[in-house]
């Protein structure tokens, strides 16, 4: 009997102690709460001032500049032709570096001698007479990258050339430009010129 008196009063001990200890500690128990805030990166870019960021495709009018040539009426195209549309791309908006791509292709199939042949890149100090540096196309595709830094992106124009061949490297003889000439007259022809572009976040 006396036995197991003992072993309840250990057990009651034990558990009297256990007590204490959680009543002695839960003073010093605080609680608090933390919030992480970091901004997400901005992505925007304005192509021809069209916001194209938020869809998957966008459509938008690129306005051809003809050479003008004394012999061929304004702003219409002919053999020895030449002229160059822009593409002005602002990325002011944007905060992450970033590769584009820009893919080239002129529908008109029947005329193999009109081709795209160079681009240039020219900043928003550029004023028309300045001297242009121009960099051939090849497999009519652009590609560049730009990368972030402290200061923001500046808008730039990608001109792009195209000419129609006249001269040893022509594909079509005199008579073929004929015949192209009596179906523009005929059906109102117009030079048809197809630009992709595509810009993707930098991962490397």
């Amino acid at each position: 009997m006396k036995k197991k008196f003992k072993i309840l009063l250990a057990l009651m001990s034990l558990s009297l102690t256990l007590g204490l200890m959680s009543n002695t500690y839960s003073r010093y128990v605080a609680g608090t709460s933390g919030n992480i805030e970091v901004k997400f990166t901005k992505w925007q870019i304005l192509v021809n001032s069209n916001d194209i960021t938020n869809e998957n495709t966008t459509s938008i009018e690129l306005t051809p500049v003809i050479e003008e040539n004394t012999n061929v009426a304004k702003n219409t195209i002919a053999p020895s032709s030449k002229g160059y549309f822009d593409i002005d791309i602002d990325p002011s908006n944007t905060e992450l570096s970033f590769n584009y791509k820009i893919s080239l292709e002129i529908l008109n199939e029947a005329i193999p001698d009109l081709m795209i042949t160079k681009y240039a890149l020219l900043n928003t100090t550029h004023q028309e007479g300045d001297n242009i540096q121009t960099l051939n196309i090849t497999d009519n595709q652009i590609t560049g990258s730009l990368n972030i830094n402290e200061n923001a992106y500046e808008p730039f124009t990608i001109r792009i050339y195209f000419e129609w061949f006249e001269n040893e490297n022509e594909t079509m003889n005199d008579e073929k430009d004929t015949e192209i000439g009596i179906k523009a007259a005929s059906e109102d022809t117009t030079l048809q010129i197809k630009a992709s572009l595509e810009f993707t976040q930098k991962t490397n």
